[in-house]
């Protein structure tokens, strides 16, 4: 028989918190001091919130070997699926990315999320390789690299991330020494460095420098020096390749002052957003930046600027430690799991959990690029509502078998 009481209340309570301070940020970030009203997409979240806590409940009372046994089966259907949304899917502002079911609009890549994690986890669980084999690493880096690939067909460069940081998280949390995942993800260094040849000089030198003394295995040494010139070599090419506007979207994410009215517009509201709340801000329905209609996207992308201009400082350090509390949960429930699988499978919930919560606190403030990767619980939207309670699901599932081998 099913206990409740063993489910980690604290942190269903925690994700529960969160979804209502999105709502009422919602419900402020489309009010209009005019009419007194607000638009209906609060009242949409709401009714999403209630969609996604009935999906946590059907989630939790699913045996976790079934969920290791159709892993495979999910991520085939998920493949499916991003297939099919490039073919069929609605097209909206040059993406195709979502399939619209009447009033509702549903994205694929959400699901591929859910399945990537399962599968990897799974595939990961129950190598006999080494975490350092190189057929290991290719086949879970192939798990990844077709998902990634059809998303960027869309395209979505925001999801495509999440899956790689997923892909790197769960190697790690398998095994594979820091000092492997930088050899891996070198080329990508270089390819930065090369941008003017004297920092990539100094840099090859000092990887070289490295690698001599570490001594990897022959084959990862000399595919990371060989990638990392390659990857360098490209660099002008790919730059002269960039259309006009993606050259200026890179330069305006180093210096949004470059283009003030148009690619730099959304970076340079969202930091006048927040930095006009101060320590307690400016009260409920009182942010002039949202209010007035200066920030955009303020309901979704943005929804983290509207906390901290109509809650300051206070009301934004209250979400992140609410958010600090759930991946400090996450990663002690992976942690103490005797099962690889459900120890693997909590922890990729709990990095795509932090990925998109650092992605998208770090585009308001001009840290990170703008990705449009929802904020888990306060951004507008059903499927990533949905997303984020069945990542808790996983989490809370993991928790309640964690004695299970």
């Amino acid at each position: 028989m099913f206990e409740y009481r063993q489910l980690d209340w604290k942190l269903i309570g925690a994700a529960f918190v969160l979804s209502v301070i999105g709502i009422i940020l919602i419900y402020s970030a489309q009010y209009d001091a005019q009419t007194g009203d607000s638009m209906n997409y609060y009242y949409r979240q709401i009714i999403w919130l209630a969609i996604a806590i009935v999906m946590l409940l059907i989630l939790i009372h699913i045996p976790l070997r079934m969920i290791d046994f159709f892993s495979y089966l999910g991520y085939i259907a998920a493949f499916i699926l991003l297939v099919l949304v490039l073919i069929i899917g609605q097209s909206k502002g040059g993406a195709d990315r979502w399939f619209s079911l009447g009033p509702v609009n549903f994205t694929p890549s959400d699901v591929a999320k859910l399945a990537l994690m399962a599968a990897l986890s799974r595939f990961l669980a129950y190598s006999k390789s080494a975490p350092e084999s190189l057929k290991r690493l290719f086949i879970s880096g192939l798990f990844t690299i077709i998902p990634v690939m059809l998303i960027l067909k869309q395209p979505d460069l925001g999801t495509s991330m999440v899956f790689i940081a997923l892909l790197f998280s769960l190697w790690f949390w398998s095994g594979l020494s820091p000092f492997y995942l930088f050899l891996i993800v070198s080329p990508m260094f270089s390819l930065l460095a090369a941008f003017h040849w004297i920092t990539w000089v100094i840099y090859l030198v000092i990887l070289i420098t490295v690698i001599l003394i570490a001594r990897p295995k022959m084959f990862l040494g000399f595919y990371t020096i060989i990638a990392n010139l390659a990857f360098g070599i490209i660099t002008p090419y790919i730059w002269n390749s960039l259309a006009a506007y993606q050259k200026l979207r890179i330069l305006t994410f180093l210096d949004p002052g470059r283009d003030p009215r148009q690619a730099g517009y959304q970076i340079i509201q969202s930091k006048i957003a927040i930095g006009s709340g101060g320590i307690f801000g400016k009260g409920f329905l009182g942010g002039s930046q949202s209010q007035l209609k200066f920030l955009p996207e303020r309901h979704t992308d943005f929804i983290f600027s509207v906390l901290g201009e109509e809650f300051g400082f206070l009301g934004t350090l209250l979400v992140v430690l609410i958010f600090a509390y759930i991946i400090y949960r996450g990663v002690a429930i992976a942690a103490r799991c005797r099962s690889k699988f459900a120890s693997n499978l909590a922890w990729a919930a709990v990095t795509i959990l932090f990925f998109q919560f650092f992605v998208n606190v770090g585009m308001t403030f001009g840290l990170t690029p703008v990705t449009g990767l929802p904020l888990p619980w306060l951004s507008y939207g059903g499927t990533s509502m949905i997303l984020s309670w069945m990542l808790i699901g996983f989490i809370v599932l993991a928790d309640y078998n964690w004695t299970e081998y």
